[in-house]
């Protein structure tokens, strides 16, 4: 069957409502005007109080979590093996691995789970280093599987029997002979001597094996009934019983069940290549999610690993990218933000707009491509652009934006200021949230040149909550500086009501930084920004632009 191919749509680290929105409403666009390819939206991080109150409003279940794009063991092509349990004989092992060219037989039960592994050197060396007459009973080997091996015929005993005491041995023509030379509960091999054969039950042979396709007859059968003697026919001639009968063991007695080495699919394939290189097995089990085997990889799988294959919506900075970006395949970016350091090994379809919502653009692709749009997904629309444009209030706000979410509300059924409100209180809510929760819940990361400076900013209507969240983050402040080679941090507390925002700033130079940029003065480590809400047009820019200086 051929595998379904999928790409994942995915925002920026600390995501906010327009980013799992955005992921979301794009993947579903994708879905609808595209064959045999899956779309799966993905969050890089922590979904935030507003935007969970959006989901759970719109019944919209979260995005998975992807934390880092680098290739996984699911990303490896995995040697499918057949199912294979611990009462396969080794000859049937043998079989299936020649059949699937596998070089490794991971051996499971019926639900699949992993007992044991078996491979093809573990048989050869077997087999080549002994020549144990016992190995049959010391194995526990079923009657069944004995004939079933010689291609032969159960003709008398219990077929569920098992063989579990005495030699394996090749008869004489002479009875007295054999008598004399064999022990109770051996298994004996006979050509087709009646005398022969009866003198080997008299002396309570187990097993008699009669080659060469002869058959017993009824005196043998009658005398092998009394003593419980199993008989098994075969065509085969007594030299090849003797070689292949030690063939009909079950593969548990030879496999492997301790200290076996295994992959789950979820591994990332830089902390698997260290193990491969250590212990240089041929092939390694993987395990999925449920626990079940799902075949082998082996280290050449390496070489061929298929890169993750992604779309990014509302950023295109490399520091606010999933980890491990470029492990990952970049097939298109989305997003209203200035143009950033992220760079793709080709060339992507990079769509950016001057507005106020990667949302609005997303709106925009459906109405191009005549897609009717879904109601729940018109509701996410809604909500990502109200939030990034703080109901209209930030200056990033354009008239496309505003045009977007009359059309949408309509769609979605909802009223757009009560909406709006719901929406703004549930993300205002910072109570119970521990200070680091708040402080990264929207927080990213900037390049201006050599310097790296980061921003978090948090929204609420209430002035108290704004207040209570500033003693809580101002420790985290002086923590964060000097991180990820941050020499400098700023927290914007924004009042959606006033439209203010009083930043904090801590770090190096960083107020002679924000006094210079925006004319202010800095009274204990904070300035109040009257009229800036906005990070991505007002708050960055003016910084930038002293930096370049």
């Amino acid at each position: 069957m051929k595998e379904e191919k999928v790409i994942y749509v995915i925002g920026h680290k600390n995501p906010d409502t327009d980013s799992i929105c955005s992921a979301i409403s794009y993947a579903e666009l994708k879905n609808l005007t595209s064959n045999g390819i899956r779309y799966v939206p993905k969050r890089a991080g922590q979904i935030n109080e507003e935007t969970e109150y959006v989901l759970k409003r719109l019944g919209i279940e979260p995005p998975g979590y992807m934390p880092d794009a680098g290739t996984q063991v699911k990303d490896m092509e995995i040697h499918e093996t057949p199912f294979a349990d611990a009462s396969l004989t080794i000859k049937e092992a043998w079989e299936l691995m020649m059949e699937s060219k596998a070089a490794s037989l991971p051996i499971t039960d019926s639900e699949g789970h992993l007992e044991g592994i078996i491979g093809v050197g573990d048989i050869a060396k077997y087999f080549m280093g002994n020549a144990d007459e016992n190995i049959l009973s010391k194995a526990r080997t079923q009657y069944k599987r004995m004939a079933e091996t010689l291609d032969g015929r159960l003709v008398l005993g219990n077929e569920h029997g098992y063989f579990i005491k005495g030699r394996v041995i090749i008869g004489t023509d002479d009875p007295k002979l054999l008598a004399a030379n064999m022990a109770a509960d051996d298994l004996v091999v006979l050509g087709n001597r009646k005398d022969t054969q009866l003198a080997a039950i008299k002396a309570d042979a187990s097993c008699i094996v009669i080659s060469g396709g002869n058959t017993a007859d009824e005196d043998v059968i009658t005398a092998a009934k009394k003593k419980s003697c199993v008989i098994i026919e075969s065509p085969m001639d007594t030299y090849t019983i003797a070689t292949l009968i030690s063939h009909s063991i079950p593969v548990r007695y030879l496999m492997k069940c301790e200290g076996i080495v295994t992959f789950h699919t979820h591994d990332f394939t830089d902390a698997i290549k260290e193990t491969m290189g250590k212990y240089r097995y041929r092939d390694f089990p993987v395990i999925d999610a449920e626990g079940r085997c799902l075949g082998t990889i082996s280290r050449r799988n390496l070489i061929n690993v298929r890169r993750k294959q992604l779309i990014l919506v509302d950023h295109n900075e490399r520091t606010q990218t999933v980890d491990n970006i470029e492990e990952a395949e970049i097939l298109e970016i989305i997003d209203h933000h200035r143009i950033g350091s992220l760079e793709t090994m080709g060339p992507v379809m990079f769509r950016n707009q001057p507005v106020g919502c990667t949302a609005t653009i997303i709106y925009q692709m459906y109405n191009e491509r005549g897609v009717e749009i879904p109601k729940k997904i018109a509701g996410l629309l809604s909500a990502a652009i109200l939030s990034d444009t703080l109901m209209f209030r930030s200056p990033t706000c354009t008239k496309f934006d505003q045009e977007a979410v009359t059309v949408l509300a309509k769609i979605a059924g909802i009223e757009i200021e009560d909406f709006a409100n719901d929406m703004f209180m549930a993300g205002s809510n910072l109570s119970g949230k521990a200070p680091e929760e708040i402080f990264y819940q929207d927080f990213k990361k900037f390049m201006a040149g050599e310097i790296a400076f980061g921003v978090g900013q948090i929204n609420s209507m209430d002035a108290k909550s704004l207040a209570n969240a500033e003693e809580k983050i101002r420790p985290i402040l002086q923590n964060e500086c000097g991180k990820n080679g941050m020499s400098m941090v700023f927290f914007m507390l924004t009042n959606i009501v006033e439209e203010s925002t009083k930043l904090l700033c801590f770090g190096d130079e960083s107020e002679r930084i924000v006094e210079k940029a925006f004319d202010v003065k800095i009274y204990k480590d904070a300035a109040v920004l009257k009229g800036v809400v906005s990070r991505k047009k007002q708050l960055i820019p003016t910084l930038m632009g002293v930096f370049n200086a």
